[in-house]
């Protein structure tokens, strides 16, 4: 049965644990996922996994700036881009490699958001096509299939775990630029502000202009 316990802990201890785990299991790859867009009443859900060598995410672990990425929710948006643009850079480099997968509001409302996210998540893992001896760290309540048995979910991971916050920032600025991109279509809504979330404008233009096909209607039945 694959590991899949909800850690909340200081960093130091999380990097420890899993640098134990590096050196028991052998695995020379480890995986960090995490998701963006469970909330929000419009636009798709993004799941990201990064995938790193074991002894370049032991470099990075130690370098400098890897300290800046702690809590990677918390950086503006111009530092997101400036880190996506680095991870580019790292995968040219072959020193890591990522994959992320949207699935839109029809796919929400058919299949129900934790359902769209796992299989966001599944496609993630088929595109890097991660070895099952992997280590998979994942963000919150999130689980690789059974097959990775090698797995650990940390409550506000992004905050606590490298690999964890470059899969945020990757899922992140994907889907912020895909809101942004909608926006041109649907500019009544200002997507490009709220980026799809339920804030007060946003109500207010539904109330006004009706739903779009870009809006969840499984989270705006009071509107239908």
């Amino acid at each position: 049965m694959a590991k899949n316990r909800n850690l909340e802990n200081n960093t130091g201890m999380i990097e420890e644990k899993v640098k134990k785990q590096l050196i028991e299991s052998g695995s020379k790859l480890i995986v960090g996922i995490d998701e963006v867009g469970r909330g929000p009443v419009a636009g798709p859900v993004t799941v990201c996994a990064v995938l790193i060598k074991q002894g370049a995410y032991k470099d990075f672990q130690e370098s400098v700036i890897c300290e800046k990425l702690r809590d990677s929710k918390k950086l503006s948006e111009k530092r997101r881009e400036e880190w996506f643009e680095r991870i580019k850079e790292w995968q040219k480099e072959g020193m890591l490699d990522f994959a992320f997968f949207n699935l839109g509001a029809g796919a929400i409302d058919k299949f129900g958001i934790v359902s769209a996210i796992q299989k966001c998540l599944n496609k993630c893992l088929e595109k890097l096509e991660a070895p099952t001896d992997s280590i998979i760290l994942l963000d919150g309540g999130l689980s690789a299939p059974d097959k990775f048995l090698n797995q650990e979910s940390f409550i506000k991971g992004d905050a606590n775990h490298p690999i964890i916050a470059l899969a945020s920032i990757v899922a992140k600025v994907n889907r912020d630029n895909y809101m942004k991109e909608k926006a041109n279509e649907y500019p009544e809504y200002g997507l490009e502000t709220h980026k799809g979330y339920g804030t007060k404008k946003h109500m207010e233009a539904i109330e006004k202009y009706g739903l779009s096909n870009f809006h969840r209607k499984s989270f705006l039945r009071r509107f239908i």
